[in-house]
């Protein structure tokens, strides 16, 4: 098996990719709880992991090597159980455990799990109050049994949106950015990432361009690997352009990366266009998926290594997307095939599924979901072979087959 990463466009063949299977972290989502914990809906997760199984075999059937992020951070607890210790004391830090004698309790009931590959899975799920017996001790105060009581029922809370595992970290050539994430409650994903890089003997010697303690927020959905020379990242509701430039500056002055320009894109600040892969996704060598509502001018700033080391430079560029694109690509035409076929109904329906969120397995050939018919069929006629995944319960997290995967590894085009 091929070590590191190796991911230098968004359509190369595509070798090796990272999932997450649903786990029971959707069986813990109250439904007052799920604005908070940023969920539309709770799916059927019977149904979830029937679907989330059939992706995985349409990926296998292609040829890809299917890996699954709870299986490697367990991987790296079996090789180095001082590693399971150390992920345990920043798990529980980060957990937002109240009162003064549960973060002890917790601890002895996640260290009562023997088998790594349960524990991993158990952190990711989530504790309920109905899974922790509480003592009460003669130092307990008042404060601490009173504080430690709240309306909600779950002690920690679960990772909902885990099985979307392009946002935790991304990976950028043969390096990753290791996020810091918009909100707290999707932050601790990062820490599966973070073990994974710095313990696992297949990717523990990548070089990071992004750190999950950095000052600003960005995810993996805003980042899009043009071509080796070329990446393109969003500044949106998920991602600052300060982070960007933190990105520029590691990309660029403390890496070996051959990235040597950055197109940072300015999108509206919503939810229907929460992150760049919403917005556009490449296809093929000259197609892209787009949310209609971006068609006409963009701003997007592109920022090359400056003269001396350490400076980065920044030009403002005011243009239309295929004019931007066609310059990033290299490519004379590109065509722009909009969700829903440009029906504004259809395409605010099929946005909402996600129907511009499509993963490239190979040049032309896409996985999308099946629900997305109007779009699929604008697919079909231009020539796109469709890899159509079932999708009722897993479309109700809000993101499509690319939110769902993280490649490690696509071939050279």
């Amino acid at each position: 098996m091929t070590k590191g990463l190796h991911v230098p466009s968004e359509i190369g063949q595509l070798k090796k990719v990272c999932l997450h299977r649903p786990g029971e972290e959707l069986l813990n989502l109250p439904p007052f709880e799920l604005e908070r914990l940023l969920f539309d809906d709770v799916p059927f997760l019977e149904v979830a992991q029937e679907e989330h199984d059939a992706f995985a075999q349409i990926l296998r059937d292609q040829g890809v090597e299917v890996l699954y992020l709870e299986k490697l951070v367990a991987e790296v607890f079996d090789l180095n159980p001082d590693a399971r210790q150390e992920f345990l004391d920043q798990y529980i830090a980060e957990a937002g455990i109240k009162g003064k004698e549960m973060p002890k309790v917790v601890r002895e009931k996640l260290d009562s799990i023997t088998d790594n590959l349960e524990f991993v899975k158990k952190t990711m799920a989530g504790l309920t109050k109905a899974e922790i017996e509480m003592p009460l001790v003669s130092s307990s105060t008042l404060d601490s049994l009173v504080n430690t009581e709240s309306e909600s029922d779950l002690i920690i809370d679960p990772m909902p949106n885990l099985y979307f595992t392009r946002d935790p970290f991304a990976v950028v050539g043969n390096g990753v950015c290791l996020n810091r994430m918009y909100s707290v409650t999707r932050n601790r994903e990062t820490l599966y990432g973070k073990y994974i890089f710095k313990y696992h003997p297949d990717y523990k010697d990548v070089s990071l361009y992004f750190r999950r303690d950095a000052a600003y927020h960005t995810e993996g959905g805003d980042v899009l690997n043009i071509n080796e020379h070329t990446l393109a990242v969003g500044i949106s509701q998920r991602t600052q352009a300060a982070a960007i430039d933190v990105m520029a500056q590691n990309i660029f002055w403390n890496s070996d990366s051959k990235v040597d320009r950055i197109l940072a894109f300015d999108i509206p600040n919503n939810r229907a266009m929460m992150h760049l892969d919403t917005v556009f996704t490449q296809i093929d060598v000259d197609k892209f998926t787009i949310h209609p509502a971006i068609m006409g001018t963009l701003k997007v700033y592109e920022l090359t290594p400056g003269k001396n080391p350490g400076e980065v430079s920044i030009k403002e560029m005011v243009d239309t997307l295929e004019h931007v694109l066609e310059d990033a690509t290299g490519v004379d035409q590109i065509k722009l095939i909009p969700c829903g076929g440009g029906d504004p109904i259809a395409a605010a329906r099929e946005q909402w599924n996600d129907g511009s969120n499509t993963l490239a397995v190979a040049p032309g050939k896409i996985c999308v979901y099946a629900r997305n018919t109007v779009t699929n069929d604008v697919l079909y006629k231009e020539g796109l072979d469709l890899l159509v995944c079932p999708s009722a319960e897993l479309s109700r997290g809000r993101g499509g087959p690319r939110c769902m995967s993280m490649p490690f590894w696509r071939e050279d085009l």
